[in-house]
């Protein structure tokens, strides 16, 4: 479901990416509050998505791509044989947990984006087959990546979430807000 974004400061670009990419996360983050492991693990609909995998998800292609831009390894290492384990929680694996490591994902990328130089400095894509061969992208294309990464995914959840209860994305923020009210 869509927040209101508030505008950015006068010529905050980073701030308003920023600001967007959070609001899409808190779409996904909403989607499991108030559920169970169990819950946020079930697969209503006809997709093979959860709520659980969804945040699992998320989370590591935000820090994979943080990772690429900063030429380091991602923190998950994903390829055919276990690619699968990043849409589910396995042994040790909480939703709580998960969402703590997305917090610390957050708070990372946000650091980033706001020590680059310039949105406009590029860093190289991987040579996968998906990607043009030798191929750059700004730091800019990569929020906007992140924000519709976020975004795909957080619709994924509303409707997952519709599936398991009933409850619907208007729902979730007023018993977010009532819960931070109540704080």
């Amino acid at each position: 479901m869509v927040m209101h974004v508030p505008a950015e400061a006068h010529g905050d670009e980073r701030g308003a990416l920023l600001a967007f990419i959070a609001e899409q996360r808190g779409g996904v983050r909403r989607a499991v509050l108030g559920l169970t492991d169990e819950q946020a693990g079930s697969r209503p609909s006809a997709s093979e998505l959860s709520l659980a995998g969804l945040v699992k998800h998320v989370a590591e292609v935000e820090q994979m791509w943080i990772s690429l831009a900063k030429g380091e390894p991602p923190a998950v290492v994903r390829d055919q044989s276990n690619w699968h384990e990043c849409f589910r929680l396995v042994e040790g694996e909480t939703v709580a947990s998960q969402l703590a490591y997305w917090e610390k994902v957050a708070a990372e990328t946000e650091a980033y984006i706001r020590s680059v130089p310039s949105l406009d400095d590029t860093f190289a894509l991987p040579a996968q087959p998906w990607f043009p061969p030798d191929a750059q992208v700004s730091h800019r294309w990569l929020c906007l990546h992140l924000i519709r990464e976020t975004a795909r995914h957080a619709g994924h959840a509303d409707v997952i979430r519709e599936s398991l209860d009933g409850r619907t994305a208007f729902e979730l923020v007023a018993e977010e807000q009532r819960v931070v009210a109540e704080a």
